[in-house]
């Protein structure tokens, strides 16, 4: 069963059940890029029953849109904020027409719902336009932006809670680690002792700093541009509509909102997404490096370094038997590069904006939601099937340090460091033991300083002697 809905172009046959209409049925024939509609980001939709509900709400308070309809245009809205009729928006993400086709998806869902609401059939739209009505004051151009900010807040709280849950993860492995001796590396090559501990509360910290910096970009989120319409010059909007609106929006979200001083700027401007990509693309590298840091440990695990056990998640070959390899750390690092590469497409896309406006906004919207989620979800595969199930080679990490030439970097205030690196030098050569050289050998050191100096605490947190 289908109903007709025609616009200026022709007409169009509808399924009867849908609650889109004839502009949203162009927009999903036209668009067939992706495959992800937008109703598989549950916050855009979210977003668009907030922004729509509280530009009714500034309609119907300035007397322009009659009350009976505004409050039926509510009603519908907060149908959507309830996560209800999520199905019905079928739009691909990627579109040309800066996002006229979701914008109008919104509008002819909500007209439809209030529709029924009044008693009306879907599609009778001289009682309630989506156009005329739920669109009244509006373009694109301000709520499609207005609702894709607003959309990115809500989606970052969830993936800052999971930065916070990880640096959670990490700070708990470093109490149980605290008192694991390990040798450090820089190029790769054996530096001097630290703690096991010591290594993954680094790992915590550096999550940490990015929860600050998606804090702080997020800010920038919150200025928007609703009410300017078409270019940022109100043009069908009450007087009064822009700031009643952005009032009724921070009140319904409980979100700061602000409208940008300068409307004609904003409306064009898509640096705040540039400035978020780059937060998202640093957290990308920083997780990509924790996870290199997690395979060379874990390596081997008879030849390699094998100073921790990652949990074994499934077989890892089909030839060679008894093989398991590190399969979270692979897909987080994979994860990884696409966000850094969709942080290309997010600087590509704003750089691409003409003169009033930027039509490439609906890849950005993309690009950020398919960062943001499949990022929250790695993150949260690397917790849970990863950083929590951990364990440490203790004995083996231990004497890893006590045979290695790099602590001789502790009696270099003692010794001097010309003398250390002959000592070193004679150990490479020969194999022999810095404490079979030092003291048995050359009798510089005691046994009991030997043991004093090179004792798990002195050795993470070196005493400075002369």
């Amino acid at each position: 069963m289908s109903r007709i809905e025609k616009d200026f172009l022709g007409e169009k046959h509808i399924p009867d059940n849908a609650y889109y209409g004839v502009q949203t049925q162009r927009g999903k024939d036209n668009f067939h890029i992706t495959g992800t509609p937008m109703s598989s980001e549950p916050f855009f939709v979210i977003a668009f029953g907030y922004v729509k509900k509280a530009a009714a709400m500034a309609n119907r308070d300035l007397g322009v849109l009659d009350r009976t309809i505004a409050d039926a245009i509510i009603y519908a809205c907060d149908q959507l904020i309830d996560g209800r009729y999520r199905d019905q928006f079928v739009t691909d993400f990627i579109q040309g027409g800066a996002g006229t086709s979701t914008n109008m998806n919104a509008n002819e869902v909500i007209a439809n719902i209030a529709l029924e609401k009044l008693g009306h059939q879907k599609g009778d739209y001289q009682y309630i336009n989506p156009n005329d009505h739920v669109n009244f004051g509006q373009s694109t151009n301000d709520v499609y932006p207005t609702a894709f900010r607003l959309a990115l807040i809500l989606r970052l709280t969830n993936y800052m809670n999971a930065l916070a849950a990880l640096k959670q993860s990490f700070y708990a492995k470093a109490l149980e680690f605290d008192q694991v001796l390990k040798m450090a590396r820089t190029h790769l090559q054996d530096a001097v002792p630290m703690s096991l501990g010591q290594e993954f509360h680094g790992w915590g910290t550096t999550i940490g700093e990015e929860i600050e910096r998606i804090s702080e970009v997020r800010q920038f989120l919150h200025e928007i541009n609703l009410g300017a319409t078409a270019i940022g010059t109100r043009v069908t909007a009450a007087p009064g509509y822009p700031e009643l609106a952005t009032k009724y929006l921070s009140e319904l979200t409980g979100e700061k909102f602000i409208l940008a001083g300068d409307l004609i700027e904003a409306t064009s401007d898509t640096g705040a997404y540039v400035l978020l990509s780059g937060v998202l693309k640093r957290t990308s590298s920083k997780l990509t490096k924790i996870c290199n840091d997690l395979r060379l440990l874990s390596s081997g695990p008879r030849c390699g370094f094998n100073e921790i056990n990652l949990p074994q998640m499934q077989p890892g070959s089909s030839i060679m038997p008894g093989k398991v390899n590190p399969v979270i750390p692979e897909v987080v690092n994979q994860t990884g590069f696409l966000v850094i590469g969709l942080d290309l497409t997010v600087t590509l896309a704003a750089s691409a904006g003409q003169l009033q406006l930027n039509v490439m906004e609906p890849v950005i919207t993309y690009a950020l939601f398919t960062s943001i989620s499949t990022m929250e979800n790695a993150i949260n595969s690397l917790r849970v099937n990863c950083i929590d199930g951990i364990t440490a080679n203790a004995n083996h990490t231990r004497d890893m340090v006590l045979n290695s030439l790099g602590i001789i970097t502790v009696l270099k205030p003692t010794l001097g460091y010309k003398q250390c690196a002959e000592i070193a030098r004679e150990g490479y050569e020969t194999g022999k033991s810095l404490h079979d050289i030092v003291v048995k050998e050359r009798k510089l050191l005691t046994q009991d300083k030997w043991d004093e100096v090179f004792s798990f605490e002195n050795l993470i947190h070196t005493k400075f002697e002369k």
